[in-house]
């Protein structure tokens, strides 16, 4: 095996006398270090000193190859950190690491909280709303926030939220600068806060989102075109998400099966004729803090499913027929799970007909809720649903 020729070093607030013998002996070595401003600084890099391009980009160190190169980054450099985007690009033999202790494990040290009970989210150019799918009475987060405006504004879209939460924030851990301070989202008036900096979260009253499938239907932005909450429920019962898998919701209308599919921990592409309903499912991605895993295709689903990755399941809501289901057999590998509904009687008869040729649960879903009926009440029952689930 070759000698690595890149060593990626954790770095804390402490600079140099908080590295292990071996960090020390790789940035004397080096011929390039490469790092943010203050990561050089707080090693003296001197001219070996190079600071990463803005955009963010690993090209220059490759362009390095072969010779003694150091990277720098905060902390852990695979947690948030620049380690896994350059080991992307190298193989096994061509690096080394040596991690110091992250901000996460230095803030939860701080405040002795459980790591294993609290979230950990990297913010510095995400949006609050990641935070979303998470938060919920007596959730305890820790957030990596981008610069010194970040915790007041972190503050605010909590209690926009309607949480009521109590907040930790923490600068420069582990350095000679460190400074630990508290207060609430609700009455935050700290101040002349500096970067490197994070906010620790403590929710102390306010609902989140359910764990269960089927939220609440005024949760989406939708024109009416929505699976309804009952529905919703049975059809992500039946499509069985799990993490990491792949959606594609065609007919997606607001996309509400692909955001509790994507708050399962998979990832959704949804396809979506009209460019209205297209805004309210890039809409509901945002809003649930799941643009990250949720992407929207406008146009004619026939046209563009070819042009992405294969999924682990599909679920049909609109604008199914028989030509779209022909394409779908011929291209979804064995396994792949696929979910129909239908209201119509047309679409009732070609869901019929596909169960007969392919097999699979052919099941109706009547549902009826209490309504006022004069000084009384009775059922009133919606449109039934037949649904259609086949495993290819």
């Amino acid at each position: 095996m070759s000698e690595p020729w890149v060593t990626i070093i954790g770095l804390g607030e402490d600079g140099l006398p908080g590295l292990s013998d071996a960090s020390r002996s790789a940035i004397a070595q080096a011929e390039i270090i490469f790092g943010g401003p203050r990561h050089l600084a707080l090693i003296n890099a001197g001219p070996k000193g190079q600071p990463w391009p803005i955009p963010f980009s690993v090209a220059p160190v490759l362009a390095h190859k072969g010779q003694n190169v150091v990277i720098l980054a905060s902390g852990d450099p695979f947690w948030f950190g620049a380690g896994s985007s350059l080991t992307a690009h190298l193989s096994r033999e061509e690096w080394q690491a040596h991690p110091a202790p992250s901000t996460f494990q230095l803030a939860a040290s701080a405040l002795g909280w459980r790591m294993e009970d609290t979230t950990c989210h990297g913010l510095h150019a995400a949006a609050f709303a990641r935070l979303r799918p998470v938060l919920h009475k007596g959730h305890r987060a820790i957030c990596l926030v981008r610069d010194g405006d970040a915790p007041l504004a972190l503050a605010h879209w909590l209690t926009a939220q309607g949480f009521t939460a109590d907040l930790t924030v923490l600068e420069a851990l582990g350095g000679p600068n460190q400074r630990i301070r508290h207060t609430t989202a609700a009455a935050f008036t700290l101040t002349e806060i500096k970067a490197p900096v994070a906010v620790a979260i403590e929710i102390t009253a306010g609902q989140g989102l359910a764990r269960a499938s089927g939220l609440d239907d005024t949760l989406f932005a939708n024109d009416g075109q929505i699976s309804k909450r009952p529905i919703r429920a049975l059809t992500l019962s039946a499509l069985a998400p799990r993490a990491g898998e792949l959606l594609w919701d065609i007919g997606a209308g607001s996309g509400s099966i692909s955001v509790e599919w994507c708050l399962a921990g998979g990832r959704a592409i949804a396809f979506e004729l009209r460019p209205d309903r297209a805004l309210n499912i890039c809409a509901n991605a945002r809003n649930f803090g799941l643009d990250h895993r949720l992407t929207c295709t406008q146009g004619p689903a026939t046209e563009n499913l070819t042009a992405h990755p294969i999924p682990d399941a599909v679920f049909i809501g609109g604008g199914g027929n028989a030509a779209l289901y022909e394409q779908l057999w011929h291209i979804l590998p064995t396994g792949t799970r696929l979910v129909a509904n239908g209201v119509t009687l047309e679409t009732e008869s070609l869901l019929a007909q596909q169960h007969a040729q392919h097999g699979g649960t052919l099941l109706r879903i009547d549902l009826a809720a209490a309504a006022p009926l004069g000084r009384m009440r009775g059922w009133d029952a919606a449109r039934p649903v037949v649904q259609w689930s086949v495993t290819r």
